[in-house]
């Protein structure tokens, strides 16, 4: 599911910054991982090499230890980890709670009837992430915006980087058998399950993923505003997380929206531009 990328850009920038600048401090990247580990553990349950073997209640048991390192009683250093975020930093469980909500939706079901549905589904396996980190990130002391604001776009980027990931995976995702894109607007488009499983690039399919596109790029635009309201020292990750991840995108239209067969990547010349590029906006959002 890809559900944790924009973790993975979060912590594994460099700490210092060409002038110098401490990017994060060391308490806030521990708990950055500590996150990240946990939902690395989470999203391998279902999308690991056991994932056959995952029942609903092996999640109820993740669940279970879930509450328990919340309480202070972790089961391993990975646990303990999280635990000590807990203790440091004002993480609620219930964004924890939804994305093994989210493992559960993976073990049954393979079609979504409309995008609230869908939208849902992001929500639980990447929209979380926001929701998770915010408090480690921190909001600027200088900001003006309402504290659910800033959420609401924290949010918005773990919707609008599945919706990448999800436009990316079309021909994967069908290869297994699934398809998560919204079946009211796939008829509206004149387009059916077949055409997805047929994985033929038709003027219909270029319509259709012109409008899937534009939805996904709205919700980035979203998550965009709220970056200047963060702590400075966490607004540059962010928008590189941000950036890059847009970008596929646009390899998605260069690719002329053959997501069956071919996967858009960003190439590593522009994943290298875009660092400088986003730490610039973050600079004037200071």
């Amino acid at each position: 599911m890809g559900l944790i990328q924009f973790l993975t850009v979060f912590f594994f920038l460099p700490v210092d910054l060409p002038s110098g600048t401490q990017l994060m401090t060391v308490e806030r990247r521990k708990a950055v991982w500590a996150i990240y580990v946990w939902c690395r553990r989470t999203d391998e349950l279902v999308d690991g090499p056991n994932a056959s073997y995952i029942t609903p209640t092996a999640l109820d048991r993740w669940e279970k230890r879930l509450e328990d390192l919340f309480e202070g009683r972790p089961y391993d250093m990975y646990d303990a980890a999280l635990s000590d975020t807990v203790l440091k930093f004002p993480v609620d469980i219930q964004p924890f709670k939804d994305m093994i909500e989210g493992m559960r939706l993976d073990l049954w079901k393979s079609r979504y009837r409309t995008f609230d549905e869908l939208y849902l589904y992001c929500y639980y396996v990447a929209g979380t992430v926001g929701l998770m980190t915010v408090p480690v990130m921190g909001i600027s002391p200088d900001s003006k915006a309402s504290t659910e604001s800033v959420y609401n776009a924290a949010l918005a980027l773990g919707i609008a980087n599945q919706l990448t990931n999800i436009l990316r995976d079309v021909g994967e995702d069908a290869r297994r058998g699934r398809i998560y894109l919204p079946m009211d607007e796939l008829a509206q488009a004149g387009l059916t399950e077949d055409d997805i499983f047929r994985g033929k690039v038709t003027d219909k399919w270029r319509r259709f993923m012109k409008g899937q596109i534009q939805r996904a790029r709205l919700f980035f635009d979203e998550a965009e505003k709220g970056v200047a309201h963060l702590d400075s020292a966490s607004r540059w990750p962010v928008l590189a997380s941000l950036f890059l991840y847009r970008q596929i995108l646009d390899a998605i239209e260069a690719n002329d929206y053959n997501n069956f067969t071919k996967r858009a990547y960003v190439g590593k010349a522009k994943k290298l531009l875009s660092l400088p590029m986003a730490y610039a906006r973050a600079a004037v959002a200071s």
